[in-house]
Protein backbone atom coordinates (compact mmCIF):
# COMPACT_ATOMS: atom_id res chain seq x y z
CA UNK A 1 0.00 0.00 0.00
CA UNK A 2 1.44 3.41 -1.11
CA UNK A 3 2.60 5.81 1.71
CA UNK A 4 0.70 8.79 0.17
CA UNK A 5 -2.62 6.70 0.50
CA UNK A 6 -3.53 7.06 4.16
CA UNK A 7 -6.93 8.07 5.12
CA UNK A 8 -9.05 9.24 8.01
CA UNK A 9 -9.38 6.06 10.00
CA UNK A 10 -12.39 6.90 12.56
CA UNK A 11 -13.25 4.86 15.47
CA UNK A 12 -13.05 1.08 15.49
CA UNK A 13 -16.34 0.56 15.43
CA UNK A 14 -16.76 2.97 12.48
CA UNK A 15 -13.90 0.65 10.71
CA UNK A 16 -15.99 -2.83 11.84
CA UNK A 17 -19.14 -1.38 9.99
CA UNK A 18 -17.49 -0.10 6.96
CA UNK A 19 -15.75 -3.86 6.87
CA UNK A 20 -19.27 -5.20 6.13
CA UNK A 21 -20.17 -2.36 3.87
CA UNK A 22 -17.13 -2.59 1.88
CA UNK A 23 -17.60 -6.39 1.51
CA UNK A 24 -21.17 -5.13 -0.19
CA UNK A 25 -19.80 -2.57 -2.15
CA UNK A 26 -17.09 -5.00 -3.59
CA UNK A 27 -19.93 -7.50 -4.61
CA UNK A 28 -22.04 -5.19 -6.60
CA UNK A 29 -19.33 -3.79 -8.27
CA UNK A 30 -18.01 -7.00 -9.27
CA UNK A 31 -21.41 -7.75 -10.50
CA UNK A 32 -21.86 -4.43 -12.31
CA UNK A 33 -18.47 -4.80 -14.06
CA UNK A 34 -19.92 -8.29 -15.42
CA UNK A 35 -23.25 -7.15 -15.91
CA UNK A 36 -21.17 -4.33 -18.39
CA UNK A 37 -19.51 -6.45 -20.17
CA UNK A 38 -21.79 -9.11 -20.92
CA UNK A 39 -23.58 -5.80 -22.41
CA UNK A 40 -20.77 -5.40 -24.19
CA UNK A 41 -20.72 -8.59 -25.75
CA UNK A 42 -24.17 -8.25 -26.85
CA UNK A 43 -24.64 -4.87 -28.03
CA UNK A 44 -21.19 -5.86 -30.60
CA UNK A 45 -23.18 -8.98 -31.49
CA UNK A 46 -19.45 -10.59 -31.12
CA UNK A 47 -18.67 -13.98 -28.39
CA UNK A 48 -16.05 -12.68 -27.05
CA UNK A 49 -13.92 -12.17 -30.08
CA UNK A 50 -13.35 -8.57 -30.41
CA UNK A 51 -14.68 -7.55 -27.12
CA UNK A 52 -12.07 -7.56 -25.09
CA UNK A 53 -10.41 -4.62 -26.76
CA UNK A 54 -13.34 -2.08 -25.39
CA UNK A 55 -12.76 -3.48 -21.60
CA UNK A 56 -10.11 -0.94 -20.84
CA UNK A 57 -9.59 0.64 -17.91
CA UNK A 58 -8.29 4.30 -18.09
CA UNK A 59 -7.19 3.15 -22.01
CA UNK A 60 -4.71 -0.03 -21.02
CA UNK A 61 -5.92 -3.84 -20.56
CA UNK A 62 -7.10 -4.80 -16.80
CA UNK A 63 -3.95 -6.63 -15.95
CA UNK A 64 -1.69 -3.66 -16.68
CA UNK A 65 -4.24 -1.21 -15.07
CA UNK A 66 -4.14 -3.62 -11.47
CA UNK A 67 -0.76 -4.19 -11.16
CA UNK A 68 -0.22 -0.61 -11.72
CA UNK A 69 -2.53 0.56 -9.39
CA UNK A 70 -2.67 3.97 -7.80
CA UNK A 71 -4.85 5.64 -5.60
CA UNK A 72 -6.30 8.34 -7.44
CA UNK A 73 -6.68 11.24 -4.83
CA UNK A 74 -8.55 13.59 -7.14
CA UNK A 75 -11.30 11.23 -7.73
CA UNK A 76 -11.00 10.07 -3.98
CA UNK A 77 -9.23 12.16 -1.86
CA UNK A 78 -7.67 10.24 0.86
CA UNK A 79 -7.55 13.06 3.61
CA UNK A 80 -11.20 12.76 3.44
CA UNK A 81 -12.96 10.28 6.40
CA UNK A 82 -13.24 6.80 5.24
CA UNK A 83 -17.04 6.76 5.09
CA UNK A 84 -17.07 9.74 3.10
CA UNK A 85 -14.48 8.15 0.22
CA UNK A 86 -16.74 5.04 0.60
CA UNK A 87 -19.88 6.84 0.11
CA UNK A 88 -18.53 8.48 -3.22
CA UNK A 89 -17.44 5.55 -4.70
CA UNK A 90 -21.16 3.63 -3.53
CA UNK A 91 -23.19 6.80 -5.07
CA UNK A 92 -21.02 6.40 -8.51
CA UNK A 93 -21.49 2.94 -9.08
CA UNK A 94 -25.52 2.75 -7.88
CA UNK A 95 -25.46 5.95 -11.09
CA UNK A 96 -23.59 4.28 -13.37
CA UNK A 97 -26.37 0.77 -12.85
CA UNK A 98 -29.21 2.89 -13.05
CA UNK A 99 -28.13 4.65 -15.69
CA UNK A 100 -27.07 0.90 -17.48
CA UNK A 101 -30.43 -0.12 -16.75
CA UNK A 102 -32.40 2.70 -18.70
CA UNK A 103 -29.93 2.37 -21.49
CA UNK A 104 -29.65 -1.33 -21.93
CA UNK A 105 -33.20 -1.49 -21.52
CA UNK A 106 -34.06 1.13 -24.28
CA UNK A 107 -31.80 -0.95 -27.03
CA UNK A 108 -33.00 -4.48 -26.06
CA UNK A 109 -36.88 -2.77 -26.66
CA UNK A 110 -35.37 -1.87 -30.31
CA UNK A 111 -33.38 -4.69 -31.07
CA UNK A 112 -36.14 -7.19 -29.88
CA UNK A 113 -39.05 -5.13 -32.08
CA UNK A 114 -36.19 -5.44 -34.95
CA UNK A 115 -35.45 -9.52 -34.55
CA UNK A 116 -39.21 -10.12 -33.91
CA UNK A 117 -40.02 -8.70 -38.18
CA UNK A 118 -36.37 -10.20 -38.77
CA UNK A 119 -37.66 -13.59 -37.77
CA UNK A 120 -41.38 -13.34 -39.34
CA UNK A 121 -38.84 -12.24 -42.79
CA UNK A 122 -37.11 -15.90 -42.28
CA UNK A 123 -39.68 -18.65 -41.59
CA UNK A 124 -40.95 -20.76 -44.50
CA UNK A 125 -43.55 -19.85 -46.39
CA UNK A 126 -46.45 -20.54 -44.07
CA UNK A 127 -45.66 -19.09 -41.40
CA UNK A 128 -43.43 -16.06 -43.04
CA UNK A 129 -44.25 -12.47 -43.51
CA UNK A 130 -45.13 -11.95 -47.29
CA UNK A 131 -44.23 -8.47 -47.47
CA UNK A 132 -41.05 -8.62 -49.20
CA UNK A 133 -42.13 -11.37 -51.30
CA UNK A 134 -45.43 -10.39 -53.29
CA UNK A 135 -45.49 -7.39 -56.10
CA UNK A 136 -48.62 -5.15 -56.54
CA UNK A 137 -48.86 -6.84 -59.77
CA UNK A 138 -49.29 -10.30 -58.88
CA UNK A 139 -52.47 -9.66 -57.79
CA UNK A 140 -56.22 -8.93 -59.08
CA UNK A 141 -57.22 -5.69 -57.25
CA UNK A 142 -60.11 -3.01 -56.83
CA UNK A 143 -62.48 -5.61 -58.45
CA UNK A 144 -65.82 -5.94 -57.13
CA UNK A 145 -66.04 -9.70 -57.86
CA UNK A 146 -62.14 -11.27 -58.13
CA UNK A 147 -59.83 -11.77 -56.17
CA UNK A 148 -55.94 -13.25 -56.19
CA UNK A 149 -55.28 -15.72 -53.33
CA UNK A 150 -52.07 -17.16 -52.26
CA UNK A 151 -51.44 -20.93 -51.94
CA UNK A 152 -48.46 -23.16 -50.72
CA UNK A 153 -48.44 -26.32 -52.53
CA UNK A 154 -44.93 -28.65 -51.48
CA UNK A 155 -42.62 -29.26 -54.38
CA UNK A 156 -43.79 -33.22 -55.31
CA UNK A 157 -47.23 -31.56 -55.81
CA UNK A 158 -46.51 -29.04 -58.49
CA UNK A 159 -47.44 -30.83 -61.50
CA UNK A 160 -50.34 -31.55 -59.74
CA UNK A 161 -51.36 -28.18 -58.63
CA UNK A 162 -51.29 -27.43 -62.09
CA UNK A 163 -53.59 -29.67 -63.77
CA UNK A 164 -56.32 -29.45 -60.95
CA UNK A 165 -56.32 -25.56 -59.52
CA UNK A 166 -58.36 -24.58 -62.45
CA UNK A 167 -61.48 -27.54 -61.45
CA UNK A 168 -60.83 -27.19 -58.17
CA UNK A 169 -63.91 -24.69 -57.57
CA UNK A 170 -66.16 -23.19 -60.37
CA UNK A 171 -64.74 -19.35 -61.20
CA UNK A 172 -62.04 -19.97 -61.02
CA UNK A 173 -59.74 -18.11 -63.84
CA UNK A 174 -58.07 -20.32 -66.46
CA UNK A 175 -54.45 -20.18 -66.67
CA UNK A 176 -54.28 -17.51 -63.47
CA UNK A 177 -51.43 -19.38 -61.48
CA UNK A 178 -48.35 -18.12 -61.38
CA UNK A 179 -45.35 -18.92 -58.85
CA UNK A 180 -43.93 -15.99 -57.37
CA UNK A 181 -41.72 -17.70 -54.49
CA UNK A 182 -40.26 -20.79 -53.17
CA UNK A 183 -38.04 -22.09 -50.25
CA UNK A 184 -37.21 -25.74 -49.21
CA UNK A 185 -40.64 -27.22 -48.77
CA UNK A 186 -42.75 -25.52 -51.47
CA UNK A 187 -43.57 -22.71 -53.52
CA UNK A 188 -45.98 -19.59 -53.31
CA UNK A 189 -48.56 -19.83 -56.07
CA UNK A 190 -51.31 -16.83 -57.00
CA UNK A 191 -54.94 -17.72 -58.05
CA UNK A 192 -57.83 -15.40 -58.87
CA UNK A 193 -61.07 -16.40 -58.66
CA UNK A 194 -64.58 -15.04 -57.86
CA UNK A 195 -65.23 -13.77 -54.43
CA UNK A 196 -68.31 -15.93 -53.80
CA UNK A 197 -65.85 -19.25 -54.19
CA UNK A 198 -63.23 -18.31 -51.92
CA UNK A 199 -64.89 -20.83 -48.80
CA UNK A 200 -65.72 -23.81 -51.58
CA UNK A 201 -62.17 -23.39 -53.04
CA UNK A 202 -60.02 -23.68 -49.87
CA UNK A 203 -61.99 -26.52 -49.05
CA UNK A 204 -61.21 -28.10 -51.93
CA UNK A 205 -57.35 -27.02 -52.12
CA UNK A 206 -57.05 -28.67 -48.47
CA UNK A 207 -58.88 -32.40 -49.73
CA UNK A 208 -55.56 -32.01 -52.32
CA UNK A 209 -53.10 -31.00 -49.83
CA UNK A 210 -52.64 -27.28 -51.18
CA UNK A 211 -52.98 -24.44 -48.20
CA UNK A 212 -54.69 -21.47 -48.97
CA UNK A 213 -52.31 -18.66 -46.73
CA UNK A 214 -55.23 -15.80 -44.97
CA UNK A 215 -53.14 -13.15 -47.02
CA UNK A 216 -55.23 -10.29 -49.10
CA UNK A 217 -52.70 -8.09 -50.70
CA UNK A 218 -52.76 -4.50 -48.93
CA UNK A 219 -50.44 -2.25 -50.56
CA UNK A 220 -50.92 0.15 -47.06
CA UNK A 221 -50.22 -2.22 -44.68
CA UNK A 222 -47.16 -3.67 -46.74
CA UNK A 223 -45.49 -0.26 -47.06
CA UNK A 224 -46.12 0.07 -43.52
CA UNK A 225 -44.49 -2.91 -42.30
CA UNK A 226 -41.20 -2.45 -45.31
CA UNK A 227 -40.82 1.70 -43.62
CA UNK A 228 -40.89 -0.25 -39.83
CA UNK A 229 -38.19 -2.66 -40.60
CA UNK A 230 -35.96 0.29 -42.21
CA UNK A 231 -37.02 2.59 -39.13
CA UNK A 232 -35.95 -0.08 -36.66
CA UNK A 233 -32.86 -0.54 -38.63
CA UNK A 234 -32.14 3.11 -38.78
CA UNK A 235 -32.63 3.34 -35.20
CA UNK A 236 -30.63 0.37 -33.96
CA UNK A 237 -27.24 2.11 -36.26
CA UNK A 238 -27.65 5.38 -34.76
CA UNK A 239 -28.17 4.07 -31.26
CA UNK A 240 -24.98 1.27 -31.34
CA UNK A 241 -22.34 3.81 -31.50
CA UNK A 242 -23.52 5.95 -28.29
CA UNK A 243 -24.25 2.78 -26.14
CA UNK A 244 -21.08 1.15 -26.89
CA UNK A 245 -19.22 4.42 -26.22
CA UNK A 246 -21.01 4.59 -22.94
CA UNK A 247 -20.04 1.11 -22.29
CA UNK A 248 -16.77 1.60 -22.76
CA UNK A 249 -16.57 4.64 -20.54
CA UNK A 250 -18.35 3.63 -17.62
CA UNK A 251 -17.18 0.08 -17.43
CA UNK A 252 -13.56 2.00 -17.14
CA UNK A 253 -15.05 4.01 -14.57
CA UNK A 254 -16.92 0.75 -12.78
CA UNK A 255 -13.28 -0.79 -12.72
CA UNK A 256 -11.45 1.84 -11.37
CA UNK A 257 -14.01 2.16 -8.86
CA UNK A 258 -13.58 -1.52 -7.77
CA UNK A 259 -10.19 -1.67 -7.46
CA UNK A 260 -10.41 1.33 -5.51
CA UNK A 261 -12.70 -0.69 -2.65
CA UNK A 262 -10.13 -3.52 -2.83
CA UNK A 263 -7.92 -1.02 -1.86
CA UNK A 264 -10.27 0.31 0.88
CA UNK A 265 -10.88 -3.56 1.71
CA UNK A 266 -7.02 -4.69 2.43
CA UNK A 267 -6.66 -1.16 4.42
CA UNK A 268 -9.59 -1.52 6.56
CA UNK A 269 -8.80 -5.14 7.13
CA UNK A 270 -5.54 -4.78 7.82
CA UNK A 271 -6.22 -1.96 10.31
CA UNK A 272 -9.10 -4.09 12.59
CA UNK A 273 -6.27 -6.75 12.50
CA UNK A 274 -2.56 -5.40 12.81
CA UNK A 275 -4.02 -2.06 14.65
CA UNK A 276 -2.49 1.43 14.34
CA UNK A 277 -0.20 2.74 14.08
CA UNK A 278 -0.45 1.60 9.85
CA UNK A 279 2.26 -0.69 9.04
CA UNK A 280 1.74 -3.13 6.38
CA UNK A 281 2.94 -4.35 3.05
CA UNK A 282 0.10 -4.67 0.43
CA UNK A 283 1.28 -6.92 -2.26
CA UNK A 284 -0.58 -8.39 -5.81
CA UNK A 285 0.33 -12.03 -6.57
CA UNK A 286 -1.27 -13.48 -9.49
CA UNK A 287 -0.24 -17.10 -9.77
CA UNK A 288 -0.47 -18.95 -13.46
CA UNK A 289 -2.18 -22.66 -12.36
CA UNK A 290 -3.98 -23.92 -9.91
CA UNK A 291 -0.99 -26.21 -8.74
CA UNK A 292 0.90 -22.89 -8.02
CA UNK A 293 -1.92 -21.14 -6.02
CA UNK A 294 -1.63 -24.26 -3.86
CA UNK A 295 1.90 -23.68 -3.42
CA UNK A 296 1.76 -20.32 -2.98
CA UNK A 297 -0.62 -20.57 -0.04
CA UNK A 298 1.76 -23.17 2.17
CA UNK A 299 4.57 -20.76 1.14
CA UNK A 300 2.58 -17.29 2.15
CA UNK A 301 1.16 -19.43 5.36
CA UNK A 302 4.78 -20.79 6.40
CA UNK A 303 5.98 -16.95 5.95
CA UNK A 304 3.26 -15.37 7.87
CA UNK A 305 1.64 -18.11 10.38
CA UNK A 306 3.17 -16.32 13.28
CA UNK A 307 0.61 -13.53 12.79
CA UNK A 308 -1.99 -15.51 13.49
CA UNK A 309 -1.34 -19.31 15.06
CA UNK A 310 -5.16 -20.22 14.22
CA UNK A 311 -5.40 -19.32 11.37
CA UNK A 312 -2.61 -20.83 9.94
CA UNK A 313 -3.94 -24.26 11.66
CA UNK A 314 -7.37 -24.04 10.28
CA UNK A 315 -5.52 -23.34 6.81
CA UNK A 316 -4.11 -27.43 7.55
CA UNK A 317 -6.86 -28.48 9.26
CA UNK A 318 -11.06 -27.26 8.30
CA UNK A 319 -12.09 -28.50 11.38
CA UNK A 320 -10.62 -26.08 13.15
CA UNK A 321 -12.94 -23.02 14.88
CA UNK A 322 -12.08 -19.61 14.90
CA UNK A 323 -13.90 -17.84 17.69
CA UNK A 324 -16.54 -15.07 16.35
CA UNK A 325 -15.37 -15.82 12.83
CA UNK A 326 -18.61 -16.41 10.28
CA UNK A 327 -16.60 -16.91 7.44
CA UNK A 328 -15.78 -20.06 5.77
CA UNK A 329 -12.78 -21.15 7.96
CA UNK A 330 -10.79 -21.76 4.07
CA UNK A 331 -11.08 -18.49 3.54
CA UNK A 332 -9.65 -16.85 6.27
CA UNK A 333 -5.79 -16.58 6.67
CA UNK A 334 -2.88 -15.44 8.68
CA UNK A 335 -2.50 -12.54 6.08
CA UNK A 336 -5.37 -10.38 4.93
CA UNK A 337 -6.40 -11.71 1.65
CA UNK A 338 -8.85 -10.75 -1.20
CA UNK A 339 -9.57 -12.21 -4.85
CA UNK A 340 -9.90 -10.18 -7.82
CA UNK A 341 -11.49 -11.89 -10.93
CA UNK A 342 -10.49 -10.90 -14.40
CA UNK A 343 -12.28 -13.48 -15.79
CA UNK A 344 -15.59 -11.27 -16.46
CA UNK A 345 -16.87 -12.88 -19.54
CA UNK A 346 -16.88 -16.63 -17.88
Amino acid sequence: MRASFLPQVGTLDSLVGLSDELGKLDSFAESLIKKMAQCVVEVMEDAKGRVHENLLANGVDLTSFVTRFEWDMAKYPAKQPLVVVVDTLEKQLAQIETDLKTRTAAYNTLKGNLENLERKSSGNLLTRTLADIVNKEDFVLDSEYLVTLVVIVQKPNYSQWQKTYESLSDMVVPRSTKLIAEDNEGGLFTVTLFRRVIDDFKVKAREKKFIVREFFYDEKEIKTEREEMTKLLSEKKQQYGPLLRWLKVNFSESFIAWIHIKALRVFVESVLRYGLPVNFQAVLLQPHKKATTKRLREVLNSVFKHLDEVAAASILDASVDIPGLQLNNQDYFPYVYFHIDLSLLD
